[in-house]
């Protein structure tokens, strides 16, 4: 038996197909246009962040440049400190030790400070009195050395004082830097203000500003080359010396050889001022020897002297001998 199709009913599921499919389609495309807007959304707020981010490093540039390019106040300073070495401090120290021999606890301080790096900066030595030596050493060592250089030294001998004294400069190190990239952004404007000058006024006067703008870096770089050296090299200031006694062999007393000097040394002395008396006296002695020579051949040239005569008993004189 057959089925007949009823045509009522095609007729209505037509209309619902196309309705189902045209609600799908709308949803599709509402569902498209979320997803782009979000997307929009999200790279528009990616790019805002980037742009925010340039402008907040285009804003610290600015800032750090214009902390660098003023000297401030210290406390500007401490904002814009960007000093990787940290604390700057100048050591500075004077030892005095007492010691048997000076020459070679100066040869042994020469050896600590040249090892550790450092150098000596200054030597003098000196003898007193021809019985001790005395030594002065201006030594430079490296900060991390300063402590070790210092208990080195102090074990070459008696210790009699020490003095040390540490100084921090980092404000000084910090502020003269500060002031070194002023000058040189200053020194900058000038030359480029020099080359974009026309008038021959113009460039006499700006002449002047750079060679004073100069010469005060210079000055500046001086300075700093000066802290550098002193916060990196320590100085040590050593005094060496030998005691009074030390001249001395040890004895209580002299013995035969000090004995058998002195009296040699008294023998010569006197052989010396016997010497000395006897040149003094030979022009006396001369002239007085002269002097009796001619005495004597003048007494032999005169006649010889008759013997007087004695009167006799009865007052005249006796005859004379018979011939």
């Amino acid at each position: 038996m057959q089925r007949h199709r009823h045509p009522g009913r095609s007729s209505v599921r037509r209309p619902c197909l196309v309705l189902a499919a045209g609600l799908v389609a709308g949803l599709l495309a509402l569902s498209g246009c979320a997803a782009s807007d979000s997307a929009s959304d999200a790279s528009s707020g990616d790019s805002k962040r980037a742009f925010g981010a340039e402008e907040r490093g285009a804003a610290d540039a600015a800032a750090g440049k214009a902390g660098q390019g003023t000297a401030g106040s210290p406390s500007q300073r401490k904002k814009t400190d960007a000093l990787p070495s940290g604390t700057h401090v100048i050591r500075t120290a004077a030892l005095s030790v007492e010691v048997r021999n000076v020459p070679k606890a100066a040869a042994v301080a020469r050896s600590a400070a040249e090892g550790s790096g450092g150098l000596v900066a200054d030597e003098k030595t000196e003898r007193v009195d021809d019985t001790h030596d005395m030594s002065r050493l201006v030594l430079r060592v490296p900060q991390g050395d300063y402590e070790a250089v210092l208990k080195r030294l102090a074990g070459t001998g008696k210790l009699l004082s020490r003095t040390s004294s540490a100084k921090d400069v980092t404000d000084q190190v910090v502020d003269v830097e500060s002031r070194i990239a002023t000058q040189r952004a200053s020194v900058a404007r000038v030359r480029k203000l020099m080359d974009q000058a026309e008038k021959l006024s113009d460039v006499v006067t700006l002449e002047g500003e750079l060679s004073s703008r100069q010469a005060s870096l210079e000055s500046l770089l001086a300075q700093q080359a000066s802290l550098k050296d002193r916060t990196t090299l320590a100085t040590i200031t050593l005094d060496l010396s030998e005691p009074e006694t030390a001249a001395k062999d040890g004895d209580d007393g002299p013995g035969f050889l000090d004995a058998l000097g002195g009296g040699w040394h008294a023998f010569v002395t006197a052989l010396l001022w016997l010497a000395m008396a006897m040149g003094a006296a030979a022009p006396f002695l001369a002239a007085a020897a002269v002097l009796l020579l001619l005495w004597r051949l003048l007494r032999r040239r005169l006649p010889g002297r008759r013997a007087p005569r004695t009167p006799g008993p009865g007052g005249s004189s006796p005859a004379p001998p018979a011939s």
